[in-house]
Formats: C-alpha cells, structure tokens, sequence
C-alpha cells in the first residue's frame, strides 16, 4: 500500500489540530514507512499543525474585529438617533404600599449583533464611548420620566432612580452643571435623582469616590448601591460610599420566605442600614410570599414584577392585600 504525502496533508487539514500528530502517526504504522521517509512525514505533520493553528488564529481574529466594528457602528448610530427604549419600573413603599419612585431601564432594538440587554452594555463597557453613552442614556432618561408623566402624575415628587457607571462620576470631563441646567429646564429637583451605582462596578479607590460623592450630594442627589449581594464587592462599599439607599440583589430575595440563611443574612443588612440611616429596596420580587415575608419584617421598598413591570408609560405600582396582609393588620390592632 502507498500513500502520498498530500494524501497525508489531506488528512491533516481534515482533522482538528489537537488530533494531527495522532493521525500522523496512524498513519505511519499502516504504510510502514521507515527512516528518512519517517522523518519527513512527522516533520510535515508538524509543519501542517502550526499553519492550521496560525491560520486558525488569523480567522478568529479577523472575524471578531469585523464583529466589534460592526457593533460600533451600530452604537454611534444608536447615540445619534436615540434609538433605545426607556422603561420605568415602579419602586413601592411596603408600609405605607404608594409607589415612591421608578427606575429608568434602557433597552436598544433586539439584533443580530447583540444577543441580549447584558451582552449588550458589556460590550459598550468595552470601548471608549462609555462616558458619551452614560450621559446620553443620562440625558435621555430624564427628558422621557418629564415627557410621560401625566395627570395627578405631575403633581408628585417622585424619586428617579438612574443607573450609572462609578467611573463616569471619577471621569475629569463629566460636567456635573450639565445635569442640574437640564433638571432646571425640566423642572425636576435634584433631591429627585438618585444615581444607582451597580455593585459589579467595582470602586477601587474608595477614598477618592467618596470625596466626588460628598460633592454630588451637596448639589441634592442621593446614591444608591445596586446588586448588593450578589458577591461582585465587599461591604467595604456600604462603610465608604455611605449610600441612602441598598438595593438588595434578586439573589437574596428569590423564596426568601422558605430560605433560613437568605432571613438571616437580610436581617444583618437591615440592622447596620438602621444603624446608618440608609433605607432598603428588595429587588425582582415575584412572588406574593416574598412580598408578606419582606413586609413583616420591616423592609421599606420592594421592586419586582410582582409589584409592576417595566413599562414604557409610567405606571403607579401596585402592592395587593391578601388574607396575610389582613392578618397581620388584625394583629396589629389587637
């Protein structure tokens, strides 16, 4: 039996190239080649192996550079024609059950280039229009929160709660006056604004972050840390940062009524937020059991499909009275 070395090249381009000097050798054996003959197959197999990997690396790379330009592009186009959608999700006051406040949620156009919401900010993360994206998204959330309230709606000071990159507020071009000129036009208070800080931003110089934020809150604005526990950061955050407000992550919150070790670790967080005088919102609720659980035990805000979605009109939330609700008022009384 004979077989030729582009018979053999072949079947190397054929295979993957962790398989290659396997196939080589396979090959070796059936055909009995012997020395010199050996030698040169084995070297062409290594030879063949480093191409189809350099080859490989060429591709990939060539593929996602034309992927990342294409979504950068989509991005500034994005920017240009304000093409993202805002909704707001109420935030609910459990004692008193009024809506207190709504978070504004920017979401672009489903796409080919963006699988979902999170791929997509994490894409902008990593390019150089993070700060000209946070003001627009900035800008963009208040000038709708003004234009789609409406009714008795206007007649209320309602919290807006804005999500925000840590950075930008470090960032030496942002131009906090910009904000406070566009609240002036729209008639909105700065004690209105809340900047929602994600707690998977993670603040490395907290010394510094805490002299921008006594800045900011001298001007009226509160703060807010978003995701706490869901273990992208420490408590250092609460000890630096001070916020008015801990938005307690949906992984603390989900069945928190069956959960012993979830009880115990929000009523710590509620203790020290008593101590400081910061008040707690409990994120993605969706059951009416976690609603109950999260009311006796004195939480003061809850947010989650159970009590409104996100919706692009601005709706009131909406906190139902069950048994359990009248029950409790029952013993209330009592």
């Amino acid at each position: 039996m004979t077989v030729t070395f582009s018979e053999i090249n072949i079947v190397l381009f054929t295979t993957t190239s962790q398989s290659v000097y396997n196939e080589s050798l396979q090959w070796i054996l059936i055909t009995n080649l012997r020395g010199a003959e050996m030698e040169s197959v084995v070297r062409q197999s290594v030879k063949t192996s480093n191409l189809f990997l350099y080859l490989n690396h060429l591709y990939e790379q060539h593929q996602s550079n034309t992927l990342y330009i294409k979504r950068l592009k989509a991005l500034n186009k994005i920017i240009e024609t304000k093409d993202l959608h805002t909704f707001f999700q109420p935030i609910v006051d459990l004692q008193t059950k009024q809506t207190m406040g709504f978070e504004a949620l920017n979401r672009p156009t489903p796409s080919n280039l963006f699988n979902n919401v999170d791929q997509f900010y994490e894409f902008v993360g990593q390019t150089d229009c993070v700060f000209l994206f946070e003001c627009f998204c900035r800008n963009l959330s208040l000038q709708r929160f003004k234009e789609r309230l409406h009714g008795e709606l206007l007649n209320e000071d309602f919290i807006l709660f804005l999500n925000i990159h840590p950075n930008v507020l470090l960032d030496k071009k942002y131009n906090s006056g910009e904000t406070l000129q566009l609240l002036k036009e729209l008639g909105i208070k700065p004690q209105q604004v809340v900047f929602e800080l994600t707690e998977r931003s993670a603040v490395l110089d907290f010394v510094e972050f805490e002299r921008v934020l006594s800045h900011y809150r001298s001007q009226g604005y509160r703060i807010a840390v978003d995701d706490m526990g869901s273990g992208y950061n420490s408590l250092k955050t609460l000890i630096y940062l001070k916020p008015e407000f801990i938005k307690l992550d949906r992984s603390l919150i989900q069945y928190i009524d069956k959960n012993s070790e979830q009880q115990q670790l929000v009523t710590l967080l509620m203790k020290y937020a008593e101590q400081a005088g910061t008040k707690i919102i409990a994120e993605g609720i969706e059951r009416q059991e976690e609603i109950n659980y999260l009311q006796d035990i004195g939480i003061h805000y809850a947010q989650g499909y159970a009590l409104g979605r996100p919706s692009k009109d601005i709706q009131l939330g909406e906190l139902r009275v069950d048994d359990h609700a009248d029950r409790r008022s029952h013993r209330k009384r009592s």
